[in-house]
């Protein structure tokens, strides 16, 4: 209950203080390459069950939809600009709206994208599917890109054990300060 009422208020405030910048993000991502600023990506969320996530597109629109680490050469797929917006996390910012609307939370698992079998079917044996996925999580700030997918579902049902608010805010503020270093982004 504490955990829901934080993620709404943070949403709100989140998206009324960021609108400026969420603005001037949505412009120049049309600018830098064509398509629209928005990528609404299928995501698996609690319970297993897909939702539509928006991020700031960095990619062309003719990227494969698959993860990142799956393409062959995936810096040619990632716009100039996006290069930029994933080093510094800025990608995410429109996944506030997922949280305000109960999709997401801010601290949880990272939703799997609709076709990450793997990922999804060893969250679902370690019992995470029960959770929210999160704008950040704790499996983000201890390796990001760098993890293998056993890794992160591991970390993921550690955070299942270990959740609450204190550790959440943890998991806020290493997550501030590894995206303002860029730290544990591959591409």
């Amino acid at each position: 209950m504490i955990k829901r009422a934080f993620d709404i208020l943070a949403a709100i405030g989140g998206l009324i203080v960021l609108s400026p910048v969420l603005a001037a993000i949505a412009v120049a991502v049309r600018l830098d390459s064509p398509g629209p600023a928005i990528h609404w990506s299928r995501r698996v969320g609690r319970f297993n069950q897909i939702f539509r996530m928006p991020k700031f597109r960095t990619m062309r629109t003719d990227a494969p939809d698959v993860a990142t680490h799956l393409l062959a050469d995936p810096q040619a797929w990632i716009t100039p600009l996006g290069r930029f917006l994933r080093r510094a996390s800025l990608d995410e910012l429109p996944q506030l709206w997922s949280v305000l609307i109960g999709d997401m939370s801010l601290v949880g698992p990272r939703p799997a994208l609709f076709n990450q079998d793997d990922l999804v079917a060893l969250r679902t044996a370690a019992g995470v599917e029960v959770l929210r996925p999160g704008v950040t999580g704790w499996a983000q700030v201890n390796g990001r890109d760098d993890l293998p997918i056993e890794e992160k579902a591991r970390l993921d049902a550690d955070y299942l054990e270990l959740q609450g608010f204190s550790f959440d805010l943890k998991v806020i503020l290493t997550t501030l300060r590894a995206a303002v270093s860029g730290q544990g982004v591959r591409h």
